[in-house]
């Protein structure tokens, strides 16, 4: 079958031995063998392990997660393993999800030379990532490939829900070109589909100390049953997590993060699915393989550009909920979230200004936003009115001031006299409008045409009833500002536009 095959193995695993081989038609292949006698082997030590499993549940009362569970998973994990044509079947589906990235290699299989004990596939010339030294010689950054690597795994984890659960530095290679390969697809798990949204939410909720939302996302998580009362988690998660963020979201080391969860968590009846488990084996390992490089690297950091993109633009009802939430707190607007969200989200390549914002946007029009409304509109007469009187402050203090004594002397009689505080407020409003308008506008790929469907939606009926409402209330406001100076004595201290 073969024209030509090593003699030894180039590389072993636990359940197989690689050899490099060469078929009759001048593929160079990758042949993995499996090991004589290894389902027996693995089958006693599961046996042994599941009694010591057993004892653990019945004794051990710090230990809250049930033992035998998270052993059954990790079982038939490792029994997918075994089956070389289920392997091949990943690899196969691995490829056509994420492919397409151009920085990532995922080798294909040979089915005519696969069978359950033997899994032929392409043969990968490349470097371990533990390999810094020979990845440096030839030109390439291990940070790069590691963020690579982060990049790939969120979007396995949290938007197809399939990905690798077994990224050691063996199973991932540094090719010639620079591209990250993935080896190894006989240990794969999936995310459920509610779970990817409420990890997302729960990564932007603990940025934003919203420790409340956090200890109810341990809900959709899976943590905790529905009938457990999650109040007296949230102070919990304030005391670690102040101090924790008192960096910033750049420095978060996602061990660190992880310990504190467990440290808040232990003292409550919760259980860690086993998704998670492979998921937090997955990060940490990656980021393992990048503080061998970087000491300061943090693989939170690096991923929240992502967090902060699906948030923005991801129609599902939970994050668009989450997103409402997180931006809208006592009846007002936070700007500064969303300008911190926009900062993070246009760092994901693949982040596009056109979407940002429009699930929010066709919530408030539809039938379920009309309490989403009536905060939108309040808002939006602030902003008008903070744009308009700010603008032409700002366009007043730029006038020299010869033409300011013909126009005026100031105080005396301007034609608004408002306090500096309201005046104060309303330019740093303004400034920071002018701010997020700037990062949309400099976002990759921009361009007016882009953002087609937001005017669209902002056509609706339903939009332009809401300007109309705008319009009348910032009229409102200007006028009873005129009316107080007719009213009343000039302000002691105000400033005059």
């Amino acid at each position: 079958m073969f024209m030509s095959i090593t003699a030894s193995p180039i590389a072993a695993a636990s359940l197989g031995q690689v050899y490099k081989a060469r078929l009759r038609s001048g593929e160079t292949v990758a042949v993995k063998v499996q090991r004589p006698g290894i389902e027996e082997a693995v089958a006693l030590d599961f046996y042994l392990l599941r009694s010591v499993g057993y004892f653990i549940n019945a004794y051990v009362d710090i230990i809250t997660t049930d033992a035998v569970a998270l052993l059954d998973e990790f079982a038939r994990r490792v029994y997918q393993e075994l089956n070389y044509v289920q392997e091949a079947k990943n690899a196969i589906r691995f490829k056509k999800l994420y492919g397409d990235r151009p920085d990532v290699f995922i080798p294909g299989v040979f089915w005519d030379y696969t069978s359950v004990k033997v899994l032929t596939m392409d043969w990968v010339e490349g470097t371990k990532l533990s390999e810094q030294l020979a990845i440096e010689k030839k030109g390439l950054n291990l940070v790069e490939l590691v963020n690579i690597g982060i990049q790939c795994s969120l979007r396995q984890l949290l938007e197809h829900g399939y990905f690798h659960a077994d990224p050691h530095p063996g199973n991932l290679l540094a090719t010639n070109d620079g591209k990250l390969a993935f080896l190894d697809f006989g240990m794969m798990s999936e995310t459920p589909q509610q779970a990817r949204f409420a990890i997302i939410g729960h990564v932007v909720h603990m940025v934003n100390r919203d420790y409340e939302a956090m200890a109810r996302d341990y809900y959709d998580l899976d943590f905790i049953s529905p009938d457990i009362d999650t109040s007296p988690i949230a102070p919990a998660l304030k005391e670690f997590f102040d101090d924790a963020l008192n960096a910033t979201v750049s420095e978060l080391n996602f061990k660190t993060i992880v310990d504190g969860l467990g440290a808040v968590l232990y003292q409550y009846p919760f259980d860690v699915p086993a998704y998670y488990a492979l998921i937090l084996r997955s990060l940490t390992v990656l980021e393992g393989l990048a503080l061998f490089t970087d000491p300061n690297f943090k693989v939170l950091g690096a991923a929240y550009p992502y967090f902060a993109k699906r948030l923005l633009t991801d129609p599902n009802p939970y994050l668009r909920d989450a997103l409402i939430e997180l931006l809208f707190k006592d009846g007002k607007f936070r700007w500064n979230r969303l300008e911190n969200l926009l900062v993070q989200g246009k760092k994901d390549a693949d982040f596009a200004v056109k979407d940002a914002l429009q699930p929010v946007l066709k919530l408030l029009l539809g039938p379920e936003g009309k309490e989403l409304r009536v905060l939108v509109v309040k808002e939006a007469v602030r902003v008008s009115e903070a744009m308009l009187i700010g603008t032409a402050f700002a366009g007043y203090n730029a006038v020299p001031q010869p033409i300011k004594s013909i126009l005026g002397s100031g105080n005396d009689w301007g034609l608004l006299k408002i306090k500096e505080s309201d005046i104060s407020e309303m330019l740093t409003l303004r400034e920071q409008i002018l701010r997020i308008w700037n990062l949309l506008r400099t976002s990759d790929g921009f361009d007016p045409s882009s953002l087609q469907p937001v005017l669209e939606v902002l056509q609706q009926p339903e939009a332009q009833a809401i300007g109309g409402e705008v319009i009348s209330g910032v009229s409102q406001r200007l006028a009873a500002r005129l009316l107080q100076q007719v009213l009343r004595s000039p302000l002691t201290t105000s400033s005059s536009v």
